[in-house]
């Protein structure tokens, strides 16, 4: 009778080390959730349907809502939109963000709806400044915060006139003018951003600013253009700053579906050990020493571990040259070559099959793995997590 095999439960919320403490900053409330101080970094996206469509903006808001977006922003650039705002912000299960340009009338609006905070654009609403005591005040009353969001595409002109063009200087003066404006009248609850599509020039405006005060920092690459390149250019500069300490809440830009930049967003913010660890794939590029098609194994692994929450990380190597140290790194591995496949539960070969029962049988023992995790601590304990496949040669 062979003994019994010790599974090596992993602890869900084992602390992960971080490249930089957190930028101390005031902290707000976006609805039901903080932003700022000790608060988790949230990931925000924007609906693209028409807000007015009520029926289509709620699905998509709760398609947001599985990936797990934690706010969600709506356009309102006209009447129909502004109307629609209270039945979205209360049936919405996440806070709702109403994002307005042009017309400051939507901005009293979208407070009176319940929206979870306004996003207000100084460098294009019409005689913004002269109502800055009333947007406070409505705002105090109904217990609303504010992002000022200023733009490298709508910059004021004045400023544009001064700098020559949208410098992280132009940017932080428009950000910090408008900060002034609000706390003139006592108003201290909102989040800045100052987005540019140039990497380069976005980090400098957000480090730049970040040494002005300590406002709740709203990161974001405006612009960042199609998946992959809109992808690279914002982990470069999220990645950036968040190592620094800077950045409150993240908004992944991409011409794309909104649920991509949820995935994005949430993955950046896990690979940097600021979120619990969800699903990780480290996939290596292969080589020749490869004897199983490593791509296709670890897709496989990934769709079977689709519905397990528990926060195993399985590896899936494709030759015995690395794959029982990357093992080690796991709690559960296999490494296959010569037609055959060895099972590692943390470095330890449990179980040698046919490879063409790799994939079933490391299914199998994530799955015990994850049943024995759901028993120790329970469902809610587990809310939020998914396993995590390395995969690897």
């Amino acid at each position: 009778m062979t003994d019994a095999i010790a599974l090596g439960i992993p602890t869900v919320r084992e602390e992960r080390p971080v490249l930089a403490p957190r930028r101390p900053t005031r902290k707000i409330k976006v609805g039901s959730l903080h932003v700022g101080g000790d608060a988790p970094i949230t990931v925000q996206s924007m609906t693209t349907t028409k807000t007015h469509d009520i029926g289509a903006t709620l699905q998509q808001i709760a398609e947001l809502t599985a990936s797990g977006c934690d706010i969600v922003r709506v356009a309102c650039p006209t009447d129909k939109d502004a109307d629609a705002l209270p039945v979205i912000a209360k049936q919405s299960r996440i806070p709702v963000i109403a994002d307005i340009h042009f017309k400051p009338k939507y901005v009293f609006q979208a407070i009176e709806a319940g929206c979870g905070a306004v996003r207000v654009n100084p460098g294009n609403i019409r005689k913004f400044d002269d109502q800055v005591a009333e947007i406070c005040k409505a705002a105090s009353d109904h217990g609303v915060s504010l992002r000022i969001g200023v733009n490298a595409g709508s910059l004021d002109r004045r400023l544009l006139k001064k700098y020559g063009k949208a410098t992280p200087e132009a940017l932080v003066e428009s950000a910090t003018w408008e900060a002034g404006l609000f706390e003139e009248c006592g108003f201290h609850d909102f989040k800045i951003s100052v987005k540019h599509h140039d990497v380069v020039t976005m980090v400098q405006a957000y480090q730049l600013l970040s040494e002005k005060g300590n406002w709740p920092l709203h990161l974001g690459v405006t612009e960042a253009g199609p998946a992959f390149q809109g992808t690279i250019k914002s982990c470069a500069a999220f990645g950036t700053l968040l190592a620094q300490g800077i950045g409150d809440t993240i908004r992944v830009s991409l011409s794309a579906p909104p649920v991509e930049e949820v995935k994005v967003g949430t993955k950046l913010l896990e690979f940097m050990g600021l979120r619990e660890r969800k699903l990780e794939i480290v996939s290596c590029p292969s080589c020749g020493r490869a004897q199983v098609d490593v791509w296709t194994l670890a897709e496989e692994v990934e769709a079977g571990l689709k519905d397990v929450k528990a926060p195993l990380r399985v590896a899936v190597m494709g030759c015995v040259v690395n794959g029982p140290g990357e093992a080690r790194e796991a709690d559960l591995g296999c490494a296959s070559g010569n037609g055959k496949g060895q099972i590692f539960v943390h470095g330890k070969v449990v179980e040698t099959v046919p490879e063409a029962q790799v994939v079933e049988t490391l299914l199998r023992h994530a799955q015990d793995m994850a049943d024995t995790l759901t028993a120790e601590l329970g469902e809610e304990a587990l809310a939020g997590t998914r396993p995590a496949v390395v995969a690897g040669v």
